[in-house]
């Protein structure tokens, strides 16, 4: 891979004369950094994919081709993505439908909006796949046939079909009212009965971990009744049996899931698995009683996912905040807050709970400044990158609290260019600080060039349109490649320098990737 090329190529002050001439030199690799160009023209892009197939597909997905540019015979990625995007041709899904490729036809099965024929092909495909794919993806009426299918997997792919019918999804999830599945892969690949061996010695096995089956392909059926209880558009009140199911797999689903009565909620707050009673704890259809009772629980991670749920009564947080480690995250039922409430959280008595109060970056004036003037570091950590702060309120957060704070200020959008290079000539180097130094917009060259010698801020300097163009020059040499690609991709890097790397690479042009 060329490394100085591929970074070229997404250079957005590159000149359209050298984008054309880089086009002509192309590989898969540069085709793939050149589509991603939001100035690439129509013309370009036909070129590109005729040089390219690989970048054909992208390019259709972004919208720079047409039906008209494409040739479903010699670009069929490029043909799928835009009958994925519903601008391909109708022959095209014909032709398609019949490719000897199973992937192209199980891409195809993927489609929206295939012709009635075509989806009639693709439910008849002798390759079990395509069925199963097009069982996932396909419309009511279609998808209500296959749900009833004889192989196990294409029932599966059905009950994650949010256009399956619910009653069929309740009985893809009970197996009342269907007939029994008479195939699965795990029989139709090997004699039953069979439980595949997570370390399994077969080459060419592509058996899923912990498929099984004795004949009633038990394995499948309970991946497909777990998959109706994460399908939205199962009702609820069929799948209320799977809480005292023996399946931890099927009652952790089932915890996720929205509009549970309470019976049921309590019924799975008593769950022995503390990752079932976790999952309930996140569900935002829980009321306030049952989040009280959770609140209480110590399982593991109980509590910190019950922080994150929107309905969080507020007088439950600081008990939360004081029990577990929630993290600089700003917490949804916080970023909900009133007016009323974001005041009288911002003088709580507990830290933790100012802190995360402090996550908001949309904040009032007064509850800001309180803030930045909180006693406790973590708080003023917390509050340091938000948007308002006047600088000499950044100094003094950095002369109470030093280092702890340096990351947020750095990555405050306000911090002005003189304290941002005062921070990136802390000694010892504040490192972390660095990193969102590299990447602030009022970062000096003096700054960046501070923060080359952080490893990971590297990389952010050497893009940096404010790095001295010398040094990113300088940086194309680099024994670190995104060092190299991130420099080539800088738009302060010299016109003369872009043309001096584009006749270079005419004189050894790339090999086009082959046309499929």
């Amino acid at each position: 891979m060329n490394h100085v090329l591929c970074g070229l190529a997404v250079n957005p002050a590159l000149p359209s004369e050298l984008v054309q001439r880089l086009i002509t030199v192309a590989d898969a690799d540069i085709a793939e950094s050149l589509a991603a160009r939001v100035d690439l023209c129509p013309e370009q892009a036909v070129t590109l994919a005729a040089r390219v197939e690989e970048s054909a597909e992208r390019l259709a997905y972004e919208g720079l081709l047409t039906a008209a540019d494409i040739d479903p015979v010699t670009q069929p990625g490029a043909a799928l993505a835009l009958l994925d995007a519903r601008a391909g041709d109708p022959q095209w899904a014909r032709l398609l439908a019949t490719d000897p490729d199973v992937r192209r036809r199980e891409k195809l099965a993927a489609c929206p909006g295939l012709p009635d024929d075509v989806r009639e092909t693709l439910a008849a495909d002798a390759d079990i796949r395509v069925v199963a794919e097009l069982a996932l993806w396909t419309t009511a009426d279609m998808a209500a046939r296959l749900a009833r299918h004889p192989h196990a997997e294409v029932r599966r792919a059905a009950a994650a079909n949010e256009a399956t019918p619910p009653d069929l999804l309740a009985a893809l999830a009970t197996g009342e009212g269907l007939p029994p599945a008479e195939r699965c892969l795990v029989c139709d690949s090997v004699e039953v009965p069979f439980t595949h061996d997570p370390y399994c010695p077969r080459a060419g096995c592509d058996l899923r971990s912990g498929a099984s089956c004795d004949g009633s392909h038990e394995s499948t059926v309970h991946e497909t009744a777990e998959r109706v209880l994460r399908n939205p558009a199962a009702p609820v009140e069929a799948l209320l049996r799977f809480a005292g199911h023996p399946s931890m797999m099927l009652r952790w689903a089932l915890a996720a899931r929205p509009g549970l009565p309470p019976e049921t909620g309590l019924k799975l707050a008593d769950d022995p698995v503390p990752g079932v009673r976790a999952d309930l704890a996140g569900n935002p259809g829980i009321d306030a009683a049952l989040i009280r009772k959770l609140a209480a629980d110590r399982g593991h991670d109980v509590q910190r996912t019950l922080a994150h749920n929107p309905r969080l009564p507020l007088d439950v947080l600081p008990r939360l905040a004081a029990a577990v480690r929630i993290g600089p995250t700003l917490l949804p039922r916080i970023s909900a807050a009133t007016a009323s409430e974001t005041e009288d959280l911002s003088r709580s008595s507990n830290p933790s709970v100012r802190m995360l109060l402090a996550q908001r970056r949309d904040l009032p004036a007064g509850v800001r400044d309180r803030l930045a003037a909180d006693p406790d570091a973590k708080v003023v950590k917390s509050i340091a990158a938000h948007p308002g702060l006047s600088e000499d309120q950044l100094r003094a957060v950095i002369g109470r609290h030093g280092v702890q704070v340096m990351v947020g200020v750095a990555a405050n959008p306000d911090t002005p260019p003189d304290l941002l290079e005062e921070l990136s000539r802390h000694d010892p180097p504040a490192r972390k600080a660095l990193r969102e130094i590299a990447r602030h917009p009022h970062a000096t060259g003096s700054a960046l060039l501070a923060c080359l010698a952080d490893s990971r801020a590297r990389p952010l300097a050497a893009r940096h349109p404010a790095l001295p163009p010398r040094t990113v020059v300088e940086l194309l040499d680099d024994e670190d490649w995104q060092v190299v690609e991130a420099a080539a991709a800088n738009p302060s890097l010299p016109p003369a320098v872009m043309r001096e790397l584009v006749s270079g690479a005419e004189q050894t042009p790339a090999a086009p990737a082959a046309l499929h």
